[in-house]
């Protein structure tokens, strides 16, 4: 790897190549040849501001079957996914001082904003107009190492272990992020629709903040689940809750889920829809499923301010994932795991040692 004299090196060699997968041509997972294609690439220096981490775990995200299958066009030419990213910094490029080398850091999904615009300057930089995430406009953590901005990278506490760590990085961050957008009152009812990495995550959370939570979701595993996490309920994601709700969140991409939720809430709930993809929503009855100042809002990223937030109150509060362990040579597999929609945990690839 060719580096500049101002880059700060760690002494561990740094490879010139590594493996990382490759979104080749956006298609179904399923399809032969797949989409997804694990290569060897060259290892990139850090740029003005810029650290190169070695990574150690990746969250397999539902973001990233999007961003393979083409859900989300495609911003990026063959590139290389994962967003939920905890790994050790092994080079600081010129203008940075924020993280030592050898210090754990983790990469999460937002990763550039312009700082300039409306949005950014009044403390909503998750709606900057100019914003680029980790895995969609940059190669992400699918692969052995990767760089980021430090800026946009984060500290990790000591109390997680890297595998716990990775799904809190956007299943945590952004579902904590939903949950404030949800305004559940102290001591209120919680809906979750859709029962994967980032709702699992919020409903630990919302428990152990003394709120009741109900779970609609279709997997069989994931409806145990929840029950073993304390839910006091877990049904179908079309069917009603055994009571009504203060507020509720559609972690599924389905938006036919939207009026069987908006049922299912108090007057004055809030119904907080949590993916960056959706199925279309059909119509919506004014008197049944809006009437009674039921609000519905939707949710696009988050802010650093969020994440930080989250992590202090995750390591406050002892939140661990469940965790499913991949390979990183078992990416494809992570991703068919997470379609079938029936998972016990969080997909995190395991693809160095601490």
């Amino acid at each position: 790897m060719t580096q500049s004299k101002n880059i700060n090196v760690n002494f561990a060699r740094i490879p010139t190549t590594m493996r990382a997968w490759k979104v080749m041509n956006q298609g179904p997972i399923d399809s032969d040849p797949s989409p997804l294609q694990l290569v060897t690439t060259d290892v990139l220096p850090p740029h003005t501001g810029e650290i190169l981490v070695r990574v150690l775990t990746c969250g397999v995200c539902r973001t990233d079957l999007h961003v393979t299958e083409g859900d989300l066009l495609e911003h990026k030419k063959h590139v290389t996914p994962g967003h939920e990213i905890i790994g050790e910094v092994c080079a600081c490029g010129p203008e940075t001082g924020r993280f030592q080398l050898g210090q754990r850091v983790g990469i999460p999904w937002l990763r550039h904003t312009c700082g300039k615009c409306n949005f950014c300057r009044s403390g909503h930089e998750n709606l900057c107009p100019n914003s680029k995430y980790t895995g969609w406009d940059h190669d992400g953590g699918y692969a052995e190492y990767t760089t980021v901005d430090e800026a946009f990278a984060y500290k990790i506490p000591d109390s997680f272990e890297s595998t716990t760590a990775a799904p809190l990085l956007c299943a945590g961050i952004i579902g904590y992020h939903a949950y404030v957008k949800a305004n559940v009152p102290a001591g209120g009812t919680l809906g979750l629709y859709g029962f994967g990495g980032s709702a699992h995550i919020i409903a630990e959370l919302a428990l152990k903040q003394g709120i009741k939570v109900h779970v609609l979701t279709r997997g069989e595993n994931a409806q145990k689940l929840a029950l073993k996490l304390g839910a006091s309920s877990a049904a179908g994601a079309y069917d009603q809750p055994p009571e009504q709700l203060d507020s509720a969140i559609i972690f599924a991409p389905a938006g036919a889920i939207i009026p069987k939720a908006l049922e299912g809430l108090k007057s004055g709930g809030t119904l907080a829809l949590a993916g960056i993809h959706m199925t279309d929503v059909p119509p919506l009855n004014y008197q049944q499923h809006l009437f009674h100042e039921k609000m519905i809002t939707s949710v696009e990223s988050n802010t650093r301010k969020n994440g930080e937030e989250f992590l202090r109150l995750a390591s406050r509060l002892k939140i661990h994932p469940e965790t499913r362990q991949y390979s990183l040579k078992q990416a494809r597999e992570a991703l068919r795991y997470l379609e079938i929609g029936d998972v016990k945990g969080a997909g995190v690839l395991k693809i160095a040692a601490d």
